[in-house]
């Protein structure tokens, strides 16, 4: 008899081992259904939703299926074509910026100077200004005429430029203005990831017989790979979807010298052109995805091999 309830009692407990784990794997995904509803509802919904109103021609009362004509039109308008182009301009000049800016005052705020608890804080005070106040106080900071920009200018004996006037300086100015704004940011980052650097391997570039600008460039620019990736996704993603600086400061002129695809998306449905301002959107999204996804996988590779 005993031959015979051991092995029975022995098939038993796997199953309820089995029954056990399975409660116990299936138990956590309960907690994920609340994420993926919201982003089910506030994402996909929305993003197909805007894939299937881009071939449209719509209002808030008629929808008229077009095809590909928004996508036509928009990169056949020299206005929005332009926007696309301005996109791009923006964010490299801004991220290359923030990432040398950043980089330069993380080194400089991690030494040993005077007043570096201060000066940190003013370097990383403008990210928390409102980006609208930003805008409103630069443009009458660069007034051409009335401006203190070229007041101060003017001082010394030199002729200030239209900042905000003239198609050629437009772009570049409030690019300036996002990189004042934004450099404190990079910054911070820098400074968290010169703070987790060892000392043992400039201590030990040292007594190889490296100096300051040799320890810098092979010891803690490669350690600070990671910063640097962190910055320039965040900076990039910052640039590619930029419109309330723009609009704030320039409105996307003189004329379209300054417009972003975002500004011009922003355009499009003041004037009541609703699918090809959602056209423009997805041209938004998919000029996002097909520049920070790939330089993500980029970036962390790097990132691996060193």
């Amino acid at each position: 008899m005993t031959t015979i309830t051991r092995p029975r009692a022995a098939t038993r407990r796997p199953q309820r081992a089995r029954t056990s784990t399975h409660h116990q794997a299936a138990y956590p995904l309960w907690f994920l259904l609340p994420a993926i509803v919201i982003f089910t509802v506030l994402f996909l919904v929305p993003t197909i939703s805007s894939f299937y109103f881009s071939l449209t021609r719509w209002s808030l009362f008629d929808i008229e299926f077009i095809g590909f004509q928004n996508f036509v039109t928009f990169f056949t308008e020299p206005s929005l074509s332009r926007s696309l182009t301005n996109t791009l301009v923006y964010a490299v000049l801004t991220s290359g910026a923030k990432v040398v800016l950043g980089m330069g005052l993380g080194v400089l705020l991690t030494s040993q100077i005077i007043g570096r608890g201060y000066l940190r804080n003013v370097v990383f005070f403008p990210v928390l200004v409102s980006v609208v106040g930003v805008g409103i106080t630069f443009s009458v900071l660069m007034n051409p005429t009335e401006g203190l920009i070229n007041q101060a200018l003017a001082l010394v004996g030199i002729s200030g430029p239209a900042w905000l006037t003239d198609p050629t300086l437009a772009l570049v100015s409030v690019a300036l203005v996002d990189i004042w704004k934004g450099v404190g940011l990079a910054t911070l980052i820098y400074i968290a990831g010169i703070v987790s650097i060892p000392q043992e391997y400039v201590e030990a570039a040292r007594v190889d017989g490296a100096g300051g600008v040799k320890a810098f460039w092979y010891v803690t620019v490669p350690l600070l790979w990671p910063a640097t990736s962190t910055v320039v996704i965040l900076s990039l993603i910052g640039g590619l979807r930029t419109f309330d600086l723009i609009w704030t400061m320039t409105h996307g002129g003189p004329g379209f010298s300054s417009d972003v695809l975002a500004s011009v998306i922003y355009k499009q449905y003041q004037a009541g052109f609703f699918g090809l301002s959602t056209a423009g959107n997805v041209v938004l999204f998919i000029v996002v995805a097909a520049i920070i996804f790939p330089l993500s996988w980029w970036l962390n590779r790097k990132g691996d091999e060193q």
